[in-house]
């Protein structure tokens, strides 16, 4: 092999390991005082919410466009949900419905 060939081979391994990252950590909105906290948050796409409900009543949660909905939440029962497009999806509890959220999905 040619040492231009060994250059191009090293490189391209170079780059395959730099842009190899690991998956992101899920971000964790808590469910606290019948309140989602935080309200807003901003994700990427793929990447994992987890919901954990602190309260001693349940909620639920449940996107306003219908794209994902938990069962009932008891004190500290967790819900995940991978969001794969980009866009706002407000959400919200369907047993108390004043309780939104909303999530940014947006490439990094």
């Amino acid at each position: 092999m040619t040492r231009t060939w060994m250059r191009v081979l090293g490189a391209t391994a170079a780059l395959a390991i730099s842009t190899a990252l690991p998956a992101a950590e899920p971000i964790t909105v808590d469910i606290v005082k019948f309140a989602f906290t935080p309200k807003e948050i901003t994700v990427a796409p793929g990447m994992t919410v987890v919901w954990i409900n602190h309260d001693e009543t349940p909620h639920t949660v449940a996107a306003s466009d219908h794209s994902f909905v938990s069962k009932a939440l008891d004190t500290n029962d967790r819900y995940e949900h991978t969001f794969a497009d980009e866009g706002d999806i407000p959400y919200y509890c369907t047993v108390h419905p004043f309780m939104t959220g909303v999530v940014h999905v947006r490439k990094p």
